[in-house]
């Protein structure tokens, strides 16, 4: 029987959204948790994903990608104001706080999937899926049949904050959590 090794991933890639908006989102983590038992969102600090998790091969460093990011993205003036609008879910597999998708969002998200790419060929891909930024409050664990009813109280915060995308941030594995390695200015 064939076996397949698991790699490990080690590093994503996104936006660290502003201490006010966290800390709403981080209490709508706790009651997904009080509610449904929801765990699998504490595992990041609250963001928007860029470039989702990949395994940073060995021969490379975190380094390699911010001089990367510094000399192409952060060059690029990529920064601009986005908006979040309540909340919204890819199924029943993730619920999260609705951000507003456009150009400036995929301009950043291939400038910076580009970035890796240069540095590091083959670690990751581009997702063929239309770009769809957003800040999850929760996945992987969410029961069954909840989402409709979750969203519903969600909504009822009436959440439409704007926000400056003015950073990326590359976050590394630390056992099973996700930390901040290294916040770059845009």
């Amino acid at each position: 029987m064939k076996q397949h090794a698991f790699v490990r991933q080690t590093h994503f890639i996104g936006v660290l959204l502003p201490e006010d908006i966290t800390l709403t989102l981080e209490d709508c983590r706790r009651y997904m948790q009080e509610s449904y038992g929801c765990k699998s969102g504490y595992g990041t600090p609250i963001h928007v994903t860029l470039v989702p998790p990949f395994c940073l091969p060995q021969e490379y460093a975190t380094r390699d990608i911010v001089h990367a990011l510094e000399s192409s993205v952060l060059s690029e003036g990529l920064g601009f104001t986005a908006r979040i609008d309540n909340f919204s879910a890819f199924g029943d597999r993730t619920v999260f706080a609705k951000v507003l998708a456009g150009s400036q969002w995929t301009a950043l998200r291939d400038a910076t999937l580009n970035a890796v790419l240069a540095v590091c060929p083959g670690c990751t891909k581009k997702d063929k899926r239309p770009f769809q930024p957003h800040a999850t409050v929760a996945n992987r664990d969410i029961p069954p049949g909840v989402t409709s009813d979750a969203l519903v109280v969600l909504n009822e915060l009436n959440i439409a904050e704007d926000f400056p995308v003015d950073n990326i941030t590359i976050f590394e594995r630390n056992g099973s959590v996700w930390q901040v390695g290294m916040t770059l200015s845009l």
